[in-house]
């Protein structure tokens, strides 16, 4: 056993780790700043900055994984390069079963052509004609979040929302392709949700406080 004074010593480095993340800023991969609200009222005792906030305003790695994770590893490691702090980075997409899991990692770039993105209604408008009138029209929205300590540590996981695609918007909360995302058990699209609603049951809600655990367990 250890002689007491080293045991008070350990013991106050432990109170000193659960009290620096419990209370710290983190950098988020992302120039969203629906993601950023969504993410700083899930981690609410921590500072969510992104990269704009430090005259990234360029901030954009490009996304060469073929899953959510690699994606979200990929921008967590790039901005990590830039701000030298922790980070946290997520990809997150809406997969639909009878589009084979399309548009999956491409969700945010889906349909657009170089130096022409679309708009969120026109992703969603795109989604329906390619859905049509399937009968099958289950989906899921996934989150893969990334924690990056260092540069060889890091933390994952990955959160998923199940529901079903409409045949047209409902709701105007929300973003992306929240308006045409239906949740059977609630009767509503994501769009239909006040933010804290939305918080508690999605798939970023569901990693961010996944994340939130393992901060505040001091064991990070």
């Amino acid at each position: 056993m250890a002689p007491p004074r080293f045991r008070i010593l350990r013991g106050i480095a432990f109170l000193h780790r659960i009290w620096y993340y419990r209370s710290m800023t983190l950098w988020f991969a992302t120039g969203n700043t629906h993601k950023q609200a969504e993410l700083a009222a899930i981690l609410s005792g921590h500072h969510i900055k992104i990269p704009a906030q430090g005259g990234l305003v360029d901030f954009s790695p490009p996304e060469t994984g073929n899953a959510f994770l690699d994606n979200a590893l990929i921008k967590a490691q790039a901005l990590y390069q830039a701000v030298k702090a922790p980070v946290i980075a997520d990809d997150s997409g809406l997969c639909v079963d009878a589009l084979e899991g399309r548009p999956g990692i491409y969700s945010s770039r889906y349909g657009a052509k170089p130096g022409e993105p679309l708009s969120s209604s026109a992703r969603n408008a795109l989604i329906l004609q390619e859905l049509g009138d399937r009968p099958q029209r289950s989906a899921r929205f996934v989150c893969a979040m990334v924690l990056l300590l260092s540069p060889d540590r890091f933390f994952a996981v990955q959160e998923t929302l199940e529901g079903e695609i409409l045949r047209e918007e409902q709701g105007s909360r929300g973003f992306g392709y929240d308006p045409i995302f239906y949740i059977p058990g609630l009767g509503c699209t994501l769009a239909g949700l006040t933010p804290e609603e939305k918080n508690r049951i999605s798939h970023r809600g569901k990693a961010g406080r996944r994340m939130a655990a393992l901060l505040s367990s001091g064991e990070v």
